[in-house]
């Protein structure tokens, strides 16, 4: 680590710098970075409260708070850098970038691991809160404003709050700073949900002009014994089910159909993870369940997984490599 590699680091990545001197006297990002150096050594040579002072003035001159025992990896830029946060074992790995307002906090109170872990080459938007000891892949992105409680993913670009995976993809050996053009899962997941609801409203228009009068009242009947079966399906299951976590993944209130056979009924609802860990019991509880209502003797509960999870995102990843 050199201040020659720091200031060759700054040009790289930021299209305003102009001359060296520049550089060197006017980015408090970097000045923040130089002084958390001092600082740490001192921490690791079990100077506390010289490197704790230390940390202070830095905050005081640039507006960047870096505790003295967080490890900075090398080419590590903080653009603008107000606000920037960064927690006592939170590790930056080489070549991150890192804009104003983002946060890398912790989730608990013990004297352990509980800030962040960024890998080498990974770029946090502006006013971005990572919590708790994640680890953020090598090459990721997060989108400006997300909020990140779970790790993510080589190679994954993250935005939302809480964040979501928006898209896969290889790490880039650039950096990308169009943060404008990052997708929106949310946008996508409403786009299919509108294309499947119109194909369901032109599927319905057509049955309903094959139907008889004595076929329709039949479906009328049909639609009223499903909505019975919910409400005496949500009494069934109780709240042994759906409490925690499993209210996730098996909430009657969010099946998304019922099929009634005779005895047998069949219930599709989409799970937040199918390999989830606590899947198979709550679904496996619905499914005996089931048997305390009347005239049923089973049910079987088939559960697929909600589009764009991390464990689907993770597992393609490593199939990937």
């Amino acid at each position: 680590m050199s201040i020659r590699e720091d200031i060759q680091t700054v040009f790289a990545k930021d299209p305003a710098a102009r001359t060296v001197w520049e550089v060197f006297f006017c980015y408090p990002g970097l000045h923040a970075i130089w002084m958390h150096r001092i600082s740490h050594y001192l921490w690791m040579h079990k100077l506390f409260f010289l490197a704790r002072f230390v940390s202070h003035l830095s905050r005081f001159i640039t507006g960047v708070e870096i505790h003295p025992g967080a490890k900075i990896g090398r080419r590590f830029f903080i653009d603008h850098g107000m606000g920037v946060v960064i927690g006592e074992t939170a590790e930056v790995g080489d070549d991150v970038l890192m804009y104003m307002g983002t946060v890398l906090g912790g989730t608990s109170l013990d004297k352990a691991k509980r800030h962040p872990t960024l890998e080498d080459g990974v770029t946090v938007g502006a006013g971005s809160i990572l919590l708790g000891p994640i680890t953020v892949g090598k090459g990721s992105k997060i989108g400006a404003g997300s909020v990140v409680v779970k790790s993510v993913p080589t190679g994954a670009t993250v935005v939302g709050v809480p964040g979501k995976i928006a898209e896969s993809e290889i790490p880039r050996s650039t950096v990308d700073l169009n943060h404008g053009a990052l997708p929106d899962p949310m946008l996508m997941i409403m786009s299919r949900l509108l294309d499947r609801q119109n194909k369901l409203e032109t599927r319905l228009r057509t049955l309903e002009k094959t139907l008889t009068f004595q076929d329709l009242e039949q479906v009328q009947a049909d639609i009223a014994r499903e909505e019975e079966l919910r409400r005496d399906l949500m009494e069934v299951i109780g709240l042994d089910v759906t409490t925690s976590v499993a209210i996730d993944l098996v909430n009657p209130r969010r099946m998304d159909n019922i099929f009634v056979n005779h005895r047998q009924m069949e219930i599709d609802r989409i799970l937040a993870a199918q390999i989830h860990q606590a899947a198979s019991y709550p679904t496996g509880q619905m499914g005996l369940k089931v048997g305390g209502l009347e005239d049923f003797g089973e049910a079987d509960v088939i559960g697929s997984e909600e589009t764009g999870n991390w464990d689907r995102f993770e597992c393609t990843q490593k199939a990937k490599a």
